[in-house]
């Protein structure tokens, strides 16, 4: 899988841009905030369906500009003219694939498979157990179609239930009424719920071989998941036995949606033993894992996206990282300018990219 050209109208600095990639590895180096991150973005806008970045949506638009789109021509399973077309109009965002309207977001997922590294990813496991949730979530939910319809659904009827909790503790409503979420919820609970336990799984077989390799045998990991979540049954005990705590604050206290996985180096946590240095080859470890996951339940590598992310790299770890990626489309940004074998470069600067030069 590799993405062939990339159209940018009025994405953030960008007025119009057209960028034909290699299939290899395209190296975009600049100053900061002249707009080598914007390029990964609009990729990861159109394989995740939306933006890694906290900032509204509607600040993507260009300054002054009413409306913006990013186009994407891509090839998987060795078919061309695969192409996926983003367009933000009026706050409204619209997603074609081979320019049929996408009806629902979800279906934009597991098109083009992407794996993203950044500084900020570090916060996976230093950070709150959403983060780590999250980068479950965007993993299975690029390889399962079934596990995106579940997690939406368990996250609505979640919120309808929180909703009712509190109407119980203000308006008084009817308890017996709870029920009937409790039972929707834990139908999908369940599902999600061994999905999850199924992918730390298939990480935690081949972790620890990456980890080995990037530490030189130095160090053990292994990560553990953690759910209040044993089976259906036994959740909706959970829900019940739970219902006062619930009411008196107002959210559902139990559930995946507070699952959460510790990671241990050498048998300790990471989070609370772990060095700087250690924290970043096990997000690196973790990261590759995800790729390799990928690659096998799809036959395809995934591209990589490397947000400024080999500067926080010592040469040991970027050539142990090289190795591990070298059969992926990489598109890479930096300040300083790389030249690698197979690579396209660019240079951008003020929202303008120039191809400086192509090496076979």
């Amino acid at each position: 899988m590799y993405i062939e050209k990339i159209k940018l109208i009025n994405f953030r600095n960008y007025i119009e841009q057209e960028i034909e990639l290699n299939k290899r590895i395209n190296i975009f180096y600049g100053d900061n905030a002249q707009g080598k991150t914007n390029i990964l973005e609009a990729i990861y806008m159109c394989s995740i369906g939306k933006s890694f970045r906290k900032k509204r949506e509607k600040e993507i638009i260009n300054f002054n500009k009413e409306n913006l789109m990013v186009e994407i021509n891509y090839i998987k399973k060795e078919i061309n003219n695969n192409k996926i077309k983003l367009e933000i109009n009026n706050n409204k965002k619209i997603f074609y694939l081979n320019k049929i309207k996408i009806k629902k977001l979800s279906e934009i997922l597991g098109n083009i498979n992407i794996v993203i590294f950044n500084p900020d990813d570090i916060n996976i496991l230093k950070g709150p157990a959403r983060n780590r949730r999250k980068f479950l979530d965007i993993m299975i939910s690029q390889l399962k179609i079934k596990y995106i319809y579940n997690l939406t659904q368990y996250l609505k009827i979640l919120e309808q239930r929180n909703n009712y909790l509190r109407q119980i503790k203000y308006e008084n409503k009817e308890l017996n009424i709870i029920e009937i979420w409790n039972e929707q919820l834990a139908e999908h609970a369940e599902i999600i719920f061994n999905f999850r336990k199924e992918f730390i799984n298939k990480i935690n077989n081949k972790i620890n071989n990456i980890h080995n390799k990037i530490t030189e045998n130095k160090e053990n990991i292994i990560l553990e998941y953690i759910s209040n979540f044993e089976n259906k049954n036994n959740y909706l005990v959970n829900l019940k036995n739970n219902i006062n705590e619930d009411i008196k604050k107002g959210y559902t206290t139990v559930g995946i949606h507070r699952d959460d996985f510790n990671l241990f180096i050498n048998n300790k946590k990471i989070d609370i033993y772990g060095s700087q240095g250690q924290h970043r080859s096990a997000i690196l470890s973790l990261k590759i894992t995800e790729a390799e996951i990928i690659y096998e339940e799809i036959e395809e590598y995934p591209i990589i996206l490397l947000d400024d992310f080999m500067s926080e790299l010592d040469n040991k770890r970027k050539n142990n990282f090289l190795e591990n990626i070298k059969n992926n489309q990489i598109i890479i940004t930096c300040t300083d300018k790389i030249e690698k074998d197979n690579s396209k470069v660019f240079n951008v600067k003020e929202g303008k990219v120039l191809e400086e030069q192509w090496k076979e």
